[in-house]
């Protein structure tokens, strides 16, 4: 079976909608109807239209109905490409033409179509209408246009109704648009949708194969990582993956690491864009911004403190991952500087007294609301100083690839001096971890970014003993679905709650990056399969997941990202590793 045949009503447009690479049209349906959101911010306009995830739909209650003006009862069929509507009067089939249009396959007869959109002002033509306000819309058709109408509802939205008469080829035309420039040329309509199952074709093939047990959710996450991506606009510079187009639309520093990981498998300037969108808005003192949206960027926050605010420091890991797999000697050259300066803002700005790097804002460690800082801040905390010796040790080896070979030793020199502050300061040898410590002490709470210092190569057997006794022990840290992101026999744990103790499976990839490295194959592989597991427990794929049921918590985001970038990334190295043993 197929990809596109395998992932058939996947898309349920209920709580997944019908989207395309590059768009920020959504497509879905409630009961009878179907109506359109944009994955859009506009932070500008708020005050009046409403956060984006509760403002109404651009486009909204699209209703059919037969010619005499009886609703017609819709039976829905979906695929990555295209989307069916069924009713007795025929099939509307919906497909995308480009990034802000959709396009409508009518069936032959006489029936009417009705929906009311957001809009200042607007006026109808010979083939449909247009309306203008904060996006542009417009509806064209190929129909006999019979009746056509449009009435203001109240100050931001008018009603559209149209009587049509189609034959045999006819098309309607939806296009969304910030531009003055409508999109109202209708193309050969077959084509239109042979070429829209080619390109979705085309992306499923270019994906490496995996085992059979994990394929159909496999296809799934990758068409995650291409419905999810959204085209350049304003602050917005290259093609980029948002976390997921339902929850969070913008682009988030640390979720580019994890999105890469994925992309490296089928597009390696894709793969690479995940970076560059990043450095792209490099601050002039080195940091990196925490987020990226059309309208700006987040760099300083005044809640729950007030503080710069970025993301952990990976980044030289991620491109290291890249070239792996592209060996791309000039991509490495592009971002050595970049990245330099990057990891000098962190020594430079965010050190404490014993030249230990902290967090100052809670957001800046992507943990957001851990209870790690519950406490106060600044927090130097075992994670961030993990990353920052991986991150030396990654220039290191770029430096290597780039023919600085003393920058290199520099880079290798640094990584070791911070490694024995790490030791020195916060080891705590009566509880087996590696402390978080704000200026009055170690924080009392446990979570597995205590023990984030399995990654590095030179820790004693016996404290890396004791961290994999905390690891997998099922009371702390190895229940059912490992790894709660707080243990489970703290009193800070809610396995409900984001960061206070859900599994994020990002975590986890790092740990089972962590445990291969250092030899812990059997360890790591364990993770890995547990991991795959979790993600395969139910349809969707989420934020992040009750460790102890498997379930999906409340406010986990749907369609999310990272979580099926590191499924792929997993799905592929556990089928690398079968396919091996086997031989």
């Amino acid at each position: 079976m197929s990809a596109i045949e395998n992932l058939r009503n996947c898309i349920d447009l209920v709580n997944i909608p019908f989207t395309d690479r590059g768009s920020r049209l959504l497509l879905f349906r409630r009961d009878q109807t179907l109506y359109i959101r944009l994955a859009e911010r506009w932070a500008k306009q708020e005050q009046s239209v409403g956060h984006y995830r509760l403002r109404p739909p651009i486009i909204d209650s699209i209703t059919f109905r037969d010619e005499h003006g009886a609703p017609l009862t819709l039976d829905v069929e979906t695929y990555p490409h295209q989307v069916q509507v069924k009713t007795k009067v025929g099939c509307f089939d919906w497909t995308f033409l480009d990034a802000e249009t959709l396009l409508a396959r009518l069936p032959a007869g006489r029936y009417e179509l009705i929906f009311d959109t957001q809009a200042d002002r607007g006026e109808t033509d010979r083939r449909g209408s247009t309306l203008h306000g904060v996006r542009n819309v417009a509806y064209t058709t190929s129909a006999r246009v019979l009746e056509n109408e449009i009435t203001r509802q109240n100050d931001q939205r008018f009603v559209v109704r149209m009587l049509i008469e189609a034959t045999a080829g006819s098309a309607l035309l939806v296009n969304v648009t910030p531009r003055l420039a409508y999109n109202r040329s209708i193309p050969v309509v077959e084509d239109a949708f042979d070429e829209a199952k080619n390109r979705w074709r085309d992306w499923f093939r270019a994906a490496p194969p995996v085992l059979d047990k994990y394929r159909k959710q496999y296809n799934y996450a990758w068409w995650i990582m291409r419905a999810g991506l959204m085209n350049t606009r304003y602050f917005f510079t290259r093609e980029a993956l948002v976390p997921s187009k339902i929850h969070y639309v913008g682009v988030w520093h640390w979720d580019q690491f994890f999105h890469a990981l994925a992309y490296r498998h089928l597009d390696t300037k894709l793969a690479e864009d995940q970076l560059r969108i990043l450095l792209d808005h490099q601050q002039p003192n080195g940091m990196i911004p925490d987020a990226i949206h059309d309208e700006g960027l987040i760099t300083h926050l005044t809640l729950p403190v007030e503080a710069d605010v970025t993301k952990p420091p990976l980044m030289a890991w991620t491109v290291l991952k890249l070239f792996e797999k592209s060996h791309r000697v000039d991509f490495l050259q592009e971002v050595y500087e970049p990245l330099t300066r990057w990891h000098n803002w962190w020594m430079r700005d965010n050190c404490d007294e014993h030249g230990l790097s902290v967090y100052r804002h809670p957001f800046s460690s992507g943990l957001d609301d851990s209870p790690l800082w519950d406490y106060g801040m600044p927090v130097a905390a075992p994670d961030l100083n993990t990353y920052l010796c991986v991150q030396l040790e990654s220039l290191a080896r770029i430096a290597d690839h780039i023919g600085e070979t003393e920058a290199a030793a520099q880079h290798r020199a640094e990584a070791q001096i911070l490694f024995e502050r790490m030791i020195k300061v916060m080891w705590d040898e009566e509880r087996g971890v590696f402390n978080a410590l704000n200026g009055k002490g170690p924080i009392p709470v446990l979570t597995p970014f205590h023990l984030m210092p399995l990654w590095l190569c030179d820790l004693s057997s016996g404290m890396r003993q004791r961290l994999l006794q905390h690891l997998t022990d099922p009371e702390t840290f190895w229940p059912q679905w490992p790894l709660p992101t707080v243990a489970i026999n703290d009193p800070k744990f809610d396995p409900w709650q984001m960061w206070r103790g859900p599994t994020w499976v990002n975590i986890n990839y790092l740990f089972i990056e962590a445990l291969t490295r250092n030899g812990d194959h059997a360890l790591a592989r364990e993770l890995r399969l547990k991991t795959l597991d979790l993600v395969m427990q139910q349809q969707d794929i989420f934020e992040y997941y009750n460790p102890l049921t498997g379930e999906r918590p409340p406010k986990a985001a749907p369609i999310f990202g990272w979580t099926s970038a590191v499924f792929i990334d997993l799905a592929i190295q556990e089928t690398e590793q079968t396919v091996m043993v086997a031989k």
